[in-house]
């Protein structure tokens, strides 16, 4: 019988990531498994040659992001994550699909559990999917969750 001690659930606060976020529920209650819910912060883009404008200093502003971030999620969890949920909420900080696959193998998880939108054409092309490279790079088993854009 399959069985899982931890599951993993990236969100980006969008209604995509509730429904994900509300199956890993499911599955962490009927597994009576311990829930890591992540957000991850991108870094600010800097122009090569940029000095920045005076006064304006991007890693106090990253550490400003991560604060808020950890805010929502908090609100997130207390809001939709059942107190007998063993949870856990990190933030982390880099590209999405690389932030996602290192926790993944940092917490030894035994599921991700995400969403995707399912992006077409140029979009596609340009843009790609988190969801789609965290299953080209991770080793931990991915269930996916298709929202689509009428949802």
């Amino acid at each position: 019988m399959i069985s899982f001690k931890k599951i993993l659930c990236p969100t980006d606060f969008s209604e995509f990531s509730y429904e994900a976020l509300q199956r890993a529920i499911d599955m962490a209650s009927q597994f009576k498994a311990e829930l890591i819910v992540l957000h991850v912060v991108n870094p600010v883009p800097v122009a090569a040659g940029m000095t920045g404008y005076p006064g304006f200093n991007i890693p106090e502003y990253q550490k400003e992001l991560a604060k808020h971030a950890r805010e929502n999620l908090d609100k997130l969890i207390k809001k939709r994550v059942p107190e007998k949920i063993r949870v856990k909420a990190e933030v982390a900080l880099g590209n999405e699909a690389d932030e996602i696959v290192r926790i993944a193998e940092e917490e030894d998880i035994d599921l991700i559990v995400i969403a995707t939108h399912g992006r077409t054409g140029i979009q596609r092309l340009f843009f790609g999917s988190v969801t789609e490279k965290v299953l080209r790079h991770t080793q931990h088993p991915v269930l996916v969750i298709p929202v689509s854009e009428s949802e």
